[in-house]
């Protein structure tokens, strides 16, 4: 089973609609607050390794299209997690 499968086999337990960010399975790191968590640093490199994008253009992309796309209450929550990979 992956990320994604856990993840909505959880919500389902909870009873809960959270909303997930396609394309970006592989960035989940977990659910609070009955919402989706995400890693910033692996959607980021995701934008990079499947669309070509450097890391400036990806981070734009990201900050712009991706975390700036408030979708209401239980929009995703997207952690900034870069510093604990140095």
């Amino acid at each position: 089973m992956d990320k994604r499968e856990l993840v909505d086999e959880r919500l389902a337990e909870m009873d809960v609609s959270a909303l997930t960010a396609d394309g970006f399975d592989d960035a989940i790191i977990g659910i609070a607050s009955e919402r989706v968590v995400y890693s910033r640093t692996k959607c980021i490199e995701i934008l990079m390794t499947r669309d070509g994008m450097d890391y400036l253009e990806a981070m734009e992309y990201f900050d712009f299209n991706v975390e700036g796309a408030y979708m209401g209450e239980m929009t995703p929550i997207w952690v900034d997690d870069e510093f604990l990979n140095e």
